[in-house]
């Protein structure tokens, strides 16, 4: 009869196996540590086994690898969804036949494609202003006034500098009332050439942590440079 302190040995089926494939018990973690804790008790509390603290370093070392790796892997889909993206967005702005249809489609097609709440195209004029349009994506303004919106209240930027932050009291009228409120937007300063006021791409998110000054701004000034031209070549004619 088999005592109760004799060891179970392994089927000559299962030790042929584990010899043929020892990576078997490798690659499993569990197994691994309950092989290293039986060495351990093995030679008693007192003694270190360097072997099994190296094991649990490496392993230790191998969890943080692990999640740099996912971490690389995530952002570099976002990165890929983003320039899919703006893209698409970009190949939008070159669909309109007219200067009416250009300004339309920013609201009806290039809005829904960022996935934002409202996209204003702001421009200076120097005479009289028109009457405003309650919720229009083409926003006139005073002279001078674009500098006041960039700014928000704060330090001002360099002309050229996109700015991400939360919604500021100055530029809440100009995206107007939407399904949604305004909590962050995105400022696209554009330069028209000379002989021309500044003009601004205003783009609103109902999305708190949509823009803010952390991120960074390679996709949105590629829109703009994009933006920019074709409101360009609209303007020459």
């Amino acid at each position: 009869m088999t005592s109760d302190a004799q060891a179970e040995t392994l089927s000559e089926d299962e030790r042929a196996r584990l010899l043929a494939r020892p990576e078997l018990i490798l690659a499993d973690r569990d197994l691994m540590r309950a092989l290293i804790g039986v060495r351990e008790t093995e030679i008693g509390e007192n003694v270190i086994d360097i072997r099994g603290r190296a094991m649990q370093a490496l392993e230790t070392r191998l969890d943080r690898l692990e999640s740099t790796h996912e971490s690389v892997i995530s952002t570099a889909y976002e990165n890929q969804t983003g320039m899919n993206t703006v893209h698409r967005a970009v190949l939008s702005l070159l669909e309109p036949m007219d200067f009416e249809g250009f300004l339309e489609n920013l609201e009806t097609t290039v809005a829904p494609i960022l996935r934002v709440e409202t996209l204003r195209l702001v421009m200076e004029t120097g005479g009289t202003l028109p009457e405003p349009e309650s919720s229009g994506p083409l926003v006139i303004v005073p002279e001078g006034a674009i500098a006041g919106l960039i700014s928000g209240g704060r330090r001002m930027p360099r002309g050229d500098d996109i700015v991400l932050r939360r919604a500021a009291a100055e530029t809440l009228p100009i995206h107007a009332e939407t399904r949604a409120p305004i909590r962050s937007e995105a400022l696209l300063p554009l330069d028209l050439g000379p002989g021309r006021r500044p003009a601004l791409l205003l783009i609103g998110s109902a999305d708190t942590g949509r823009f803010n000054p952390a991120q960074g701004t390679d996709l949105l000034r590629f829109f703009g440079q994009a933006f920019r031209l074709v409101l360009l070549s609209w303007l020459r004619q």
